[in-house]
């Protein structure tokens, strides 16, 4: 399996499928890059490098203690990127990962980048607060640890139903993809997992996301019960130079069925322009 060395000595996992203009996909959490199998192909098939890794302590990468936090998580991103030597390239990033591909592109991704692509990403700023009121309160923050420091594995199931919209009337999501969300999320070791709540939720993205020159296109669902749309793309298109807002009636935070497919298709569409 391909893997790179960052310099703190962790191991991180990645796989590509295709040829042609590299386009690197950053997951969220608690996955891994196998989060990422449809739009892998997908855009293999329509003649593209497709990337995808496994964040540190997830998946396949190594299982840390330290280091997880936002900025080491864009560190390891740069390291993979200059490893593989990729140019005009196209990211994207759902949830965690699209804080993550935020602030690469803005502290490290100098003129390698082309255009970034956001889907329920946690930008500008999760955590509820005097100046961010639409935010999730650190209690239901604390309430994620306690979950997980507790019995990670019901309370992965437990997530999937919010995250996937199973909760909801008419929601046709399968056993199998909530299953799935299960498998994956229990491939995190618990201190990375613990940890990474406060850098998905604390990390404050506001200059980063002013400090991006390049074309943002930002995806979110207007029913997203994980990181609410009006604490999250709503003010990321106000601060973005270049951004442009795609709202998903009814989509919640996991990208899957009709939502996959229609997003799928503008993300196709974008990178054929």
């Amino acid at each position: 399996m391909p893997y790179i060395t960052t310099t703190d000595g962790t191991e991180i996992y990645y796989t590509e499928q295709g040829s042609g203009k590299p386009v690197l996909l950053s997951h969220g959490w608690p996955l891994s890059s196998d989060a990422w199998q449809t739009e892998l192909k997908l855009l293999a098939d329509a003649g593209f490098r497709a990337i995808a890794h496994d964040r540190r302590g997830h998946g396949r990468s190594s299982k840390t203690y330290v280091g997880n936090d936002m900025d080491t998580y864009a560190r390891d991103l740069a390291e993979l990127v200059e490893a593989l030597d990729l140019q005009d390239l196209t990211l994207i990033g759902h949830s965690t990962g699209g804080g993550e591909v935020v602030r690469y592109a803005a502290q490290h991704g100098g003129s390698r980048v082309a255009r970034i692509i956001t889907a329920g990403a946690v930008p500008p700023i999760m955590l509820k607060s005097d100046t961010n009121p639409e935010g999730t309160p650190i209690e239901a923050l604390d309430d994620i640890r306690a979950g997980v420091l507790t019995d990670r594995s019901q309370f992965y199931k437990d997530l999937s139903e919010a995250f996937f919209g199973a909760n909801r009337e008419g929601s046709a999501v399968s056993q199998g993809a909530k299953d799935d969300f299960w498998r994956q999320g229990m491939l995190v070791n618990l201190a990375a997992a613990y940890d990474c709540v406060k850098a998905f939720s604390e990390t404050d993205f506001t200059e980063d996301l002013k400090a991006l020159t390049v074309p943002v296109f930002i995806a979110h669902g207007d029913d997203d019960q994980i990181v609410p749309i009006a604490a999250a793309a709503l003010k990321t298109a106000e601060l973005v130079a270049h951004g442009t807002l795609k709202v998903y009636p009814g989509a919640p935070h996991g990208i899957y069925g009709d939502h996959q497919k229609a997003l799928d298709a503008d993300i196709l569409a974008l990178l054929a322009e």
